[in-house]
């Protein structure tokens, strides 16, 4: 069941993806050849407290750290580790934070130091399809319609 939220619990929300989405801004400049995804990590739960929140992730069935952080060619949802960031990688980051009950996750890819134009061509065309999906959301619109826009 979905439920009407109050004035108050939508400004919570917002403010959790306000944090979610300031965590990826500060995090950003870190993301260069050499630096660790648990490096990226540390980082992201710092700054994710020092807003008031907590994250998300930390905890949830038994996953051990901030952020879910994926190289390359790994599934979504990867576990933080020693293993460093190279030139031509691309590292994609989902973070989520609690603010005062309130969730807000959010996951980005970004390159990691120069990438080639495959690599470059499939984060470009991505990021379209998500402001594809974005830019026909509207009241009473269906999820499929959403999925549609973006394929």
């Amino acid at each position: 069941m979905i439920s009407i939220k109050s004035d108050r619990e939508i400004e919570l929300m917002r403010r959790a993806g306000q944090i979610v989405g300031d965590t990826h801004n500060y995090i950003k400049k870190y993301i260069k050849p050499g630096i660790t995804t648990i490096e990226l990590d540390r980082l992201a739960e710092a700054f994710i407290r020092k807003c008031g929140a907590t994250p998300s992730f930390k905890g949830l069935y038994g996953f051990p750290n901030a952020c879910c952080i994926s190289v390359n060619e790994e599934v979504v949802h990867g576990i933080p580790s020693n293993r460093k960031l190279k030139d031509g990688d691309i590292v994609s980051i989902d973070i989520g934070a609690c603010y005062q009950g309130y969730h807000g996750d959010s996951a980005w890819s970004y390159p990691v130091g120069k990438v080639n134009q495959e690599k470059e061509l499939l984060l470009k065309h991505t990021e379209e399809s998500l402001f594809e999906g974005l830019s026909v959301i509207r009241d009473g619109i269906r999820v499929g319609d959403i999925g549609y826009a973006v394929s």
